[in-house]
């Protein structure tokens, strides 16, 4: 049986700058891992040298059949001081942006992938009421530069992954891979070490993985409404949106209140900023089971993913209707997908997933497209190079690529617009 797609439906995968371009000397995230005590388990280095070799990474992308590429612009390269913009820079991400133009690729950008410039920390970080309109005037230079090349944006990524992060790691009592709240601090040498590399101290340096208090869900909110007019302000048919990370928060009898409450913890606090929006970004890549105790841990047959996820690629169909009873915003998936060494759970992965997909648009869901993460094997930040999600295999040795059966199967798909859900 065979599932068709809309016309125009955007195929594609998507990669974040900090990990696969290397050597972002300038970033917040590059402090922390060389700071003494760093829980990161790699430094990225030189990651995948997608910085100077995008190029052929782009060629591959669309030779596999993909007609979408997302990428991040990388906010410390571009402004590595503040108001100090580097045009080199700049000329760079537009030869990306041609490059995807030239192969028949269209280009999703994301303006904040997590990383900050480390000048940031010296006025407060993401907890400075300074920050927004800082990161408004990074994105208006952005699209006075070239923003006639960028049809669809994200403003930033996964706007509530702080509050994912402080709950995850508040329950599980153990030390965050990044700064949350001091009060949930176990082990905060290695941050004082990096507040100071970026020439501040521990009370004003916030980066972005902190933003879980009211007050910064506040300002990065703000941030995301100043963005969008500034971006709309240069180029008013510019797609705006922002992605959100989206568990299918299940329930077993006596579970169904703890359920909702983390739903709404993770999904509302965000809700008014994005009304005015384009897209909305839709970001899945398991499920999470609630008791009358909390969260369940995955039955003790449950196949696990690299990351300790469960394998459960039926979640991103729940998700897109539960987003889409009450966001009435075009949803673009702009990431899913799975870590794993054994590529033939990638493809079920990926086919089970497009199966659910393919069920939402039947019923009138207005869904843009599906990008899975990840395009290649890359820096997994504080888990280092030791989770394989990509469509494509990197010898980090060489710098070697080797496009995986998945990326084959993927391209399949695009390229027909059709999933056949009986055969590989």
């Amino acid at each position: 049986m065979k599932s068709l797609f809309p016309d125009q439906f955007m195929w594609g995968s998507a990669t974040a700058a900090h990990q696969v371009e290397g050597n972002n000397l300038n970033s917040d995230v590059w402090v922390e891992e060389h700071a003494e005590g760093s829980p990161y388990k790699d430094k990225s280095g030189d990651a995948i040298d997608h910085y100077q070799r995008y190029r052929e990474d782009i060629a591959l992308l669309a030779g596999m059949g993909l007609n979408t590429y997302r990428f991040s612009i990388e906010w410390a390269r571009v402004e590595p001081e503040p108001g100090d913009y580097s045009y080199a820079v700049i000329e760079h991400y537009r030869d990306v942006l041609k490059a995807c133009y030239e192969h028949g690729l269209t280009p999703v950008v994301t303006l904040h992938h997590f990383t900050s410039p480390r000048w940031l920390m010296r006025f407060g970080g993401w907890a400075s009421s300074e920050t927004p309109a800082r990161f408004a005037n990074y994105c208006k230079f952005v699209f006075e530069e070239i923003g006639e090349l960028i049809p669809y944006v994200q403003t930033m990524n996964e706007v509530n992954l702080p509050v994912l992060l402080k709950g995850l790691f508040t329950k599980m009592n153990i030390v965050p891979p990044v700064g949350i709240d001091a009060s949930y601090w176990t082990a905060p040498k290695w941050r004082e070490v990096s507040a100071e590399q970026c020439g501040t101290t521990m009370d004003r340096y916030f980066t972005f993985h902190m933003a879980s208090d009211d007050n910064s869900i506040r300002i990065v909110n703000e941030a995301h409404i100043l963005a969008r007019a500034a971006i709309k302000a240069i180029r008013p048919d510019a797609k705006v949106g922002l992605s959100m990370a989206l568990s299918d928060m299940q329930s077993i009898p006596g579970g169904e209140e703890n359920a909702q409450e983390a739903w709404d913890a993770i999904f509302q606090p965000y809700l008014a900023a994005i009304q005015e929006d384009d897209f909305f970004g839709l970001q899945n890549y398991t499920r999470e089971v609630y008791g009358a105790e909390g969260q369940l841990p995955p039955a003790m047959d449950a196949e696990l993913t690299q990351m300790g996820y469960e394998y459960y690629p039926e979640a991103l169909e729940n998700v897109i209707r539960r987003v889409a009873s009450v966001l009435k915003l075009p949803i673009l998936i702009s990431e899913n997908g799975i870590a794993t060494d054994n590529d033939a759970r990638r493809i079920e992965f990926i086919r089970s997933a497009l199966s659910g997909v393919q069920s939402c648009i039947a019923d009138g869901i207005d869904i843009r497209g599906y990008l899975y993460w990840s395009a290649f094997d890359n820096f997994e930040w504080q888990f280092g190079y030791s989770k394989t999600f990509g469509i494509i295999g990197v010898n980090r040795a060489t710098q070697e690529r080797t496009i995986k059966e998945s990326g084959n199967f993927l391209g399949r798909i695009a390229k027909n617009n059709e999933i056949d859900l009986t055969i590989s």
